[in-house]
């Protein structure tokens, strides 16, 4: 069984292999990267990103995952609290833009 851990890492700043946030196995396959919605386990097609202008510098971005039916609902929980930068196609490996 793969050890499920939580990888958020923020663009620029780390030269980590994994450059999105969301539920990875241990393997660190990006084709197993989960959407981020609570108890989702479909593989993710969209990144949301955001970031808290309350505690975040302005070229920080965080990254949810989103599969196809989560996708709007993540963004807006983001949008109305101000948080949302972008929602793009989920590209493994690339960090957001």
């Amino acid at each position: 069984m793969a050890v499920r851990r939580r990888v958020l890492v923020s663009a620029g700043t780390c030269s980590a292999k994994l450059f999105y946030g969301g539920f990875v196995t241990s393997d660190d396959s990006p084709a197993t990267a989960l959407c981020s919605a609570k108890g989702c386990r479909t593989p993710a097609a969209w990144s949301v990103v955001w970031n808290n202008p309350k505690l975040h510098t302005p070229d920080r971005r965080k990254v949810w995952l989103a599969c196809d039916e989560h996708r709007q609902h993540l963004a807006d929980f983001l949008d109305v609290r101000g948080f949302l930068i972008e929602v793009e196609p989920f590209r493994p490996g690339t960090p957001p833009e």
